[in-house]
């Protein structure tokens, strides 16, 4: 598999004394969104920021497709696209004049069907000669990102893309950026809603405290660390679980009307045959149950919590 971004060994402490990465390595796949997950001052901006070539590393190497971001700054950054959290456009300008100087900004020529190509996949060409100061939240967080695509980037990062947008367009621009996708662009993404990162990312990465974490496939990550819970709604209350079903580590929900059971996804036997046979026995019944595996906003909740 092909990357097209390769950090090594990456550090960044800033004259404060701060560390605000540690040790960083990190491979980003051709083609692939890859969605960079953590808690607030845990290092995501500041490795964005190296990357785009905005702050300069302590230590380390970063390469763009091949390109070294300090020595070959130039090639580096006309591969990368960078929509930022905060709304900053000109706001008396078009949103045509602005999309279009971006473009001229890393010395390419003027190419008005690429332009337009771009307004019109992000649903911005009827606003094309619209003032920005004129448009919603929404749009202007669109016309960020017509920006970063002006020049053709192979490399697009999205940081916090979906900030402050509402949820029927947070889902319109999922859509976008699987489009961009499947055009060859490689995209990187931090978001806040792990649901964003569950919808749409094909590899995710953690960082804590300016240290990678974790770095997985989203299916293989949800499979070994997810945990299932098997809850039996109880056709009577209980006050407590009873000694001898101590080993199934039982929780009371409910009001004592439910009981629930966590076991492994891993695991070569999850112990429900034998639960339901030792629960009949002990004259526990039960009128209904249901299962539900753990979201990855509770798997990204429990790796956080176990590195403080």
């Amino acid at each position: 598999m092909q990357h097209v971004i390769s950090v090594s060994n990456l550090s960044k402490t800033y004259a404060s004394g701060f560390q605000a990465l540690r040790n960083v390595n990190l491979e980003i796949r051709r083609g692939e969104i890859f969605a960079l997950l953590g808690p607030n001052g845990a290092g995501k901006t500041t490795l964005i920021s190296i990357i785009c070539g905005i702050v300069n590393p302590s230590e380390g190497v970063v390469l763009a497709d091949g390109h070294d971001i300090i020595t070959e700054y130039r090639a580096a950054r006309s591969r990368i696209g960078l929509v930022p959290q905060e709304l900053t456009t000109d706001a008396f300008e078009t949103v045509w004049a602005t999309v279009s100087f971006s473009r001229g900004l890393f010395g390419k020529p003027a190419n008005p069907g690429h332009i337009e190509k771009v307004l019109r996949d992000l649903s911005l060409w009827d606003k094309k000669d619209s003032k920005i100061m004129t448009l919603s939240g929404g749009m202007k967080r669109r016309v960020l990102i017509a920006k970063a695509l002006s020049h053709e980037p192979q490399i697009l990062f999205l940081d916090e893309p979906t900030a402050g947008v509402d949820v029927e367009l947070r889902r319109d621009m999922w859509g976008v950026v699987r489009a961009l996708r499947e055009t060859g662009v490689t995209i990187i993404l931090t978001t806040h809603y792990i649901e964003e990162a569950e919808q749409m990312a094909d590899r995710i990465g953690v960082i804590s405290k300016g240290e990678i974490i974790l770095v997985e496939e989203k299916a293989e990550l949800m499979r070994k660390l997810g945990r299932k819970q098997l809850t039996l709604q109880l056709q009577s209350p209980l006050d407590h679980v009873p000694a001898e079903l101590a080993a199934y580590r039982l929780e009371l929900a409910a009001e004592g009307s439910e009981l629930v059971y966590s076991y492994d996804t891993q695991g070569e036997r999850t112990g429900i045959t034998a639960l339901l046979k030792d629960l009949n026995a002990a004259g526990i019944r039960f009128k209904d149950l249901q299962t539900k595996q753990s979201s990855l906003e509770e798997i990204f909740v429990s790796l956080v919590r176990e590195r403080r």
